[in-house]
């Protein structure tokens, strides 16, 4: 593993697959125990919508990757319950995002144990959750309808990705899941939509700057600030740093081939979503829970509600990286860009391969 100041990545993530059908606990299984403060569930073997979690906004909050839905709220008992000090707890199932007559995958991340703080280090006042250590921070402002402003993050360092939903409307037009990925072609000027299949997009109406160690950019256009800024429009976004030997945000370029292209990361990949971005794809989401052994065949897509797919995308899950082992356009077509995010591994995962079981 490449030098890291993080001893074991199962502190800060880890991947639990269950198939809670009413209230039980989801316990981790990593050596270091995780209270998440960053759900992401999604139903394997039926067609459900994604359901997104955090300690920020509290347990009965809930937004959907694939849907520009505005944040949902279910009823207490329900979905889900708490964020425990090693995994979570599951109500009676109402909306399918995390608990139901069905397989589940949870991705989790750590932040700040629920705890918040007021940043004013951009233009907007956020309200920030923030793990320095491993670069991720949960981060909720409201929006002003200006163009050409900044929200503080907390990170510390600079993110290399962001993604922001606005939280109170569900505009088609505008209120997608705005993805800044600093591998896209132009990264000012471009953006992706984490719930569409669509290549990046050219346009200065999202990203007012390039982030920095302390802020991210939003509403950049005096055309329209609504899309990340919106006149009293709640926002939240999710911002990554890259963590040397935990973390990694980067581009490959495909070239055609079944033998394909080699990424080196430092770290097995727990959890890898791959997009391609000069061109239509969707999101695909391998993580080494699902697929403990290669060829990794596994995936879901976050902009879709799709049961668990096992055709086409096809890669390995190495000790260092991962290497593309299929020929659709979607992963390796020849000179095709496609941007990931990948999170590391814990070397302590145990000997079946997944590090994380319902009991």
């Amino acid at each position: 593993m490449a030098y890291t100041n993080i001893d074991d990545p199962s502190a800060h993530f880890q991947v639990a697959l269950h198939s809670s059908a009413g209230p039980a606990t989801i316990t981790n299984d990593g050596n270091s125990d995780l209270q998440p403060d960053l759900i992401w569930s999604k139903a394997r073997g039926a067609a459900h919508n994604h359901g997104l979690f955090d300690s920020t906004r509290g347990v009965t909050k809930f937004l959907e990757s694939n849907t520009t839905t505005a944040e949902g709220t279910a009823s207490a008992g329900f979905d889900l319950i708490s964020f425990d000090t090693d995994g979570f707890s599951t109500g009676n199932n109402q909306f399918n995002t995390i608990c139901g007559n069905t397989t589940y995958v949870a991705w989790q991340w750590k932040a700040n144990g629920g705890t918040t703080s007021s940043n004013t280090d951009g233009s907007i006042t956020s309200t920030v959750q923030a793990n320095q250590d491993a670069g991720f921070s949960i981060v909720t402002y409201t929006g002003t309808g200006v163009y050409n402003k900044t929200v503080g993050h907390g990170l510390g360092a600079t993110p290399a990705v962001v993604i922001v939903k606005n939280r109170t409307s569900a505009d088609t037009s505008y209120d997608d899941w705005w993805v800044f990925h600093h591998k896209t072609s132009n990264p000012i000027n471009r953006v992706l939509a984490l719930n569409e299949i669509g290549a990046e997009v050219s346009t200065t109406v999202f990203w007012s700057v390039l982030p920095s160690s302390t802020i991210f950019g939003v509403g950049g256009s005096t055309n329209a600030p609504r899309y990340t800024n919106g006149a009293s429009q709640d926002y939240i976004a999710y911002c990554f740093a890259e963590k040397q030997g935990y973390s990694k945000f980067g581009k490959y370029i495909g070239n055609g081939n079944a033998d394909g292209t080699f990424v080196y990361t430092g770290f097995k990949p727990a959890f890898l979503m791959v997009k391609r971005s000069d061109s239509t794809s969707s999101w695909q989401i391998k993580d080494s829970a699902r697929n403990p052994n290669n060829l990794a065949d596994k995936t879901v897509f976050a902009n879709l509600t799709n049961t668990e797919y096992s055709t086409f995308y096809f890669y390995d899950l190495l000790s260092n990286g991962f290497k593309v082992r299929g020929t659709d356009g979607e992963l390796n077509a020849s000179g095709g860009s496609y941007i990931y995010m990948a999170f590391a591994e814990s070397p302590f995962t145990t000997s079946t391969g997944i590090p994380t079981t319902a009991r």
